[in-house]
């Protein structure tokens, strides 16, 4: 039987979905879940300060949408797994998992802290990781549905100019892209897909510190659309990624980024 096709708001449309977004209460995380929300999407914030989520979800509801928050840290393996299951026993689904939070740190190779490695590393890929396993333990593989989106970066697609010194962070992101492609690969026959957004700079307060040494004008001018990014950029790719517009979508990794990449020749 040949089904009717759709049309471009129905197939974007959210309605009855429930997003779980990590790293949920400001940047980018808040931004996607905006785009979620407006889409029809319940939207379940997390981060590890409740007063951050507090007015992150406010900002949601003023907005119309229905966003509650659960404060967690990603990167501990016992706080992962509650947020997954107490996101499931107060929302009954999340068919769309954003895993976004992530942590930076700035040292030359040779003088890295272990430490500090380790910190990148547990949150930006270990805690993904979790998240996603336990999500599609307790829902998406018994119900056979749903879309992983995994924020990732620019920086791991290229080595950074010398003066950008986040080896971690930039090797976290690799592996993310790594972590994308083979979930995707494992989890197509429980009809999930799995894709990863690689943003480039945009004005956030994980990118702050950067921004202010290089100056933003000398970092937009390295993009040929000459800007960082801004509040609407991520709306989108990840409303396609989490929509059924995006259904034939699995495996993959898109930049946002201006640009940057064409100027690198990557």
């Amino acid at each position: 039987m040949t089904q009717t096709a759709r049309t471009v708001r129905q197939l974007f449309d959210l309605t009855g979905k429930t997003a779980l977004v990590t790293g949920g209460s400001r940047g980018l995380g808040l931004q996607m879940a905006h785009a979620l929300g407006e889409a029809g999407a319940k939207i379940m914030l997390s981060a590890r300060k409740a007063e951050d989520l507090e007015q992150a979800a406010a900002t949601l509801q003023a907005a119309g949408i229905d966003a509650r928050w659960i404060a967690a840290d990603c990167s501990k393996e016992e706080d992962t797994r509650r947020l997954a299951d107490e996101t499931l026993e107060r929302m009954g689904a999340v068919d769309i998992l954003v895993n976004n939070a992530g942590a930076s740190w700035g040292a030359p190779a040779e003088d890295h802290p272990v430490e500090a490695w380790d910190k990148v590393m547990n949150l930006n890929v270990r805690g993904y990781f979790i998240l996603s396993q336990q999500v599609a333990r307790g829902y998406m593989i018994p119900k056979k549905t749903g879309r992983i989106i995994n924020i990732a970066s620019i920086a791991g697609l290229n080595g950074n100019p010398p003066e950008i010194r986040t080896l971690a962070y930039n090797t976290s992101k690799s592996a993310v892209i790594g972590f994308t492609h083979t979930l995707a690969a494992e989890w197509g026959k429980y009809n999930i897909n799995v894709n990863a957004i690689c943003p480039g700079f945009f004005v956030t307060k994980l990118a702050a510190g950067l921004i202010k040494s290089l100056g933003e004008a000398e970092m937009a001018s390295h993009a040929p659309l000459g800007r960082l990014g801004d509040e609407e950029d991520l709306k989108g790719i990840a409303l396609l990624y989490a929509s059924d517009a995006g259904k034939h979508i699995t495996g993959q990794w898109l930049a946002v980024d201006g640009g940057v990449r064409v100027v690198l020749g990557a």
